[in-house]
């Protein structure tokens, strides 16, 4: 038997024995979420029974594996913890109180540790066999400071996508079985630091082959009747009111074109005066049409009266077209007017790259891949960023299961530096091959059919009865924010220019998307030096 207690920011994979120290000790803020791993091997098979000493709450999962076949592309830079096909760790399982091991792997069991009270504590995990002898125990020293990290300025979104749980529980859009498993998919995001979430007013025209249709999820009731637009908002209301219960604040009304170019309009399904349900809107319809337009101004009257009532108007955001590139800009100069005069006064927000995009006024808020963030920051009045599969190289910060959780994590302190106030990853629950051409099963399939790097795509994974099974890249993507929102408090203590300094303290140059220290020893030593210097200003 063999027992190493590991931060979480390894990986530990079933047949290499993990080569990081073990640690000792950490420290943590008192409303904040701290994770540590206790990674197992035995030479049999055996149950063991887990307990944990700590004065506080405890969430334990076990690790589980998922084949990964994608791991990275031919162009991937060298910071991968490894690049080949295999099985990986990846999804968080709650522990049933015991761990069964097979004889030969490493297995390793993840521990969440949540408290609002100050002091300094020994964090005992005893493993026991089914006789009750201990057969191993581990400790790590945990100071939980007396401070707390500040709300969050960050709006953070990662597009949600309900056709994934239609589509994998088999269960009717928006019936009540529906409804049930989607709050428990809306609550995992909240408690993992989402705060704004794709609303689909109507079937989202996202990651869609040209022609082809993704599962019906649509909020908005349409009927067209007499050459007129009646809308109701029924679904729409019930969704803002779960996802406000869950801790959702922001609601990015879905794009109300199609991907890349703006060129049709998204799938639009009416009750016609006969009673029958139908296509309006879609592919086959140009975003020239006079009727879409008419369809929009008439939409957007309704949906904006409806926001205002409801009192979320100033937390909405609109869309255009994702991704467009430099030559639909003309079209999309166009079409962004049409929404602007639809949704007078609201934020109009879309990923892109250009910085003319901006220029032009076509669009209020733009939201830059981080590979091209250096282009806006201090071009625009407030940076957002996002990034997706594009972004596996040179460094940048991303999710895929493939890399250094320390990768991942780093994202919060390169917000931080960059002043960054809002950020998008564009999948939370995508369960569907590339260009949705077929649903998924994403304990199988992790790369979308063999076209995305495995894990960009999604982030939790449907469980047993609607239950949600977070990965361990959501868990240590809550800690970035969490580390953004402690270096927030330094700066109220000591202003924006000494928290920099102070977190660069030990770098060879500026932290930027692509340069900062490729090392978890070092980031989990820059939070604590962060910690210490919050702890000696609030003492």
């Amino acid at each position: 038997m063999k027992t190493l207690i590991l931060s979480s920011l390894e990986k530990v994979f079933k047949n290499e024995e993990p080569s990081a120290e073990e640690i000792k000790e950490f420290s943590m803020l008192k409303n904040e979420r701290a994770s540590f791993q206790v990674a197992l091997f035995s030479d049999i098979d055996v149950k063991l029974d887990i307990s944990c000493g700590f004065d506080g709450e405890v969430k334990i999962y076990t690790v589980e594996y998922v084949p990964v076949s994608l791991a990275c592309y031919e162009n991937a830079d060298d910071y991968y913890v490894r690049k080949e096909a295999g099985d990986y760790p990846d999804y968080l399982v709650p522990a049933d109180g015991s761990v069964t091991l097979k004889a030969g792997e490493w297995k390793s069991i993840w521990f969440e540790l949540i408290t609002d009270k100050a002091g300094k504590q020994k964090v005992s995990v005893t493993f026991t066999d089914s006789d009750g002898k201990m057969v191993s125990q581990k400790s790590v020293d945990v100071e939980i400071i007396n401070a707390e990290l500040p709300d969050t300025e960050l709006v953070y979104t990662n597009w949600y996508h309900c056709d994934g749980i239609i589509n994998y529980y088999g269960v009717p859009a928006f019936g009540e079985e529906f409804w049930r498993i989607n709050e428990n998919f809306v609550k995992t995001a909240a408690r993992h630091g989402m705060n704004c979430i794709l609303t689909p007013v109507f079937t989202p025209p996202l990651d869609t082959k040209i022609g082809g249709e993704r599962t019906t999820v649509q909020l908005v009731d349409v009927c067209h009747r007499g050459g007129r637009y009646i809308f109701k908002f029924a679904k729409l209301k019930r969704w803002i009111d779960m996802c406000q219960r869950c801790g959702i604040k922001y609601f990015e009304i879905s794009h109300l074109f199609t991907q890349w170019g703006a060129l049709h309009s998204p799938k639009v399904m009416a009750v016609d005066s006969h009673g029958r349900t139908k296509r309006i809107f879609g592919w086959d319809t140009k975003t020239k049409s006079k009727e879409y337009e008419k369809f929009i101004l008439s939409f957007g009257k309704a949906l904006t009266a409806f926001l205002e009532k409801n009192g979320i108007a100033d937390r909405c955001f609109v869309h255009v077209s994702d991704e467009p590139s430099d030559d639909d800009l003309p079209v999309y100069l166009k079409r962004a007017a049409l929404i602007k005069k639809a949704f007078p006064g609201y934020k109009v927000i879309d990923a892109l790259s250009h910085l003319e995009f901006y220029q032009t006024g076509a669009v209020s808020q733009p939201i830059p891949s981080t590979s091209a963030a250096d282009k806006f920051y201090g071009n625009v009045p407030e940076l957002w960023v996002y990034y997706c599969c594009g972004q596996h190289k040179n460094y940048l910060s991303n999710r895929f299961i493939a890399m250094p959780s320390q990768r991942t994590r780093v994202i919060g302190y390169q917000l931080y530096r960059y002043n960054v106030k809002g950020f998008l990853q564009w999948g939370y629950n995508f369960y569907n091959t590339c260009l949705s051409t077929k649903a998924i099963n994403p304990f199988e399939i992790t790369d979308a059919g063999g076209f995305f790097a495995a894990g960009d795509a999604f982030v939790v994974y449907p469980g047993k009865n609607g239950e949600v099974y977070p990965s361990l890249r959501i868990k240590v993507f809550y800690d970035a924010l969490q580390d953004f929102r402690a270096l927030k408090k330094l700066e109220e203590l000591i202003g924006f220019d000494k928290t920099v300094e102070l977190l660069e303290m030990e770098c060879d140059e500026p932290i930027t998307f692509n340069s900062y220290p490729r090392s978890a020893g070092w980031h989990l030593k820059t939070r604590e030096t962060i910690n210490k210097k919050i702890k000696e200003l609030t003492e």
